[in-house]
């Protein structure tokens, strides 16, 4: 796995061994920012279940100007942190080793973010607690993206009740990136 452009381009990164973090692989990742890169510019991005810390670091490469993780394995986390010291992009990096709840809150009240990126345990519901969350919180607006990378099929609809709407759904062979605005804000 590596760095796919920007200023850290093609320089490698570590991941932990096995799949309990089931890094994205490149392609994945290259599709999903050549959506996101005219917007990124400038922006703070949250990395939620962080894993490698590789779309955060992506971010960050390809011109964000802030990147928060958050993730509760210890060992991923000196992943992450390792990461962003190879790729010598820790000054505009914080990490949170902690679980994602718990992260949110010590976050609330900071400034919202422009995309927040979540890439959860398949099959366990913890997206659905990040967008209850969310519902009431201050971390992201009106023009945040929130984007889920979740297995193909996982049913969303419950995101409405909490006030988020689909705009863009690109799926894979066996995920999908899942794009989410305001239910009030038009289509991406």
């Amino acid at each position: 796995m590596r760095v796919i452009a920007g200023k850290a381009k093609r320089m490698p990164l570590r991941t932990l061994p096995g799949m309990e973090t089931r890094p994205t692989t490149d392609r994945i990742k290259e599709t999903l920012f050549n959506m996101c890169q005219p917007y990124l510019a400038d922006c703070r991005f949250l990395d939620l279940f962080a894993g490698s810390g590789a779309i955060g670091i992506e971010a960050l490469s390809r011109g964000a100007a802030q990147g928060i993780f958050i993730e509760q394995n210890r060992q991923a986390a000196a992943c992450i942190r390792e990461n962003l010291r190879f790729t010598r992009l820790e000054d505009q990096a914080r990490l949170l080793i902690t679980d994602v709840e718990s992260g949110l809150k010590t976050l609330e009240g900071e400034e919202p973010f422009d995309f927040i990126f979540m890439d959860p345990p398949y099959g366990k519901g913890l997206e659905r607690q990040v967008f209850a969350f969310l519902s009431h919180s201050s971390l992201w607006k009106r023009d945040t993206w929130i984007i889920l990378e979740t297995a193909l099929g996982e049913p969303l609809e419950y995101t409405q009740e909490y006030g988020f709407s689909i705009a863009r759904i690109k799926e894979y062979k066996t995920n999908q990136h899942v794009f989410f605005v305001h239910a009030s804000e038009d289509n991406i």
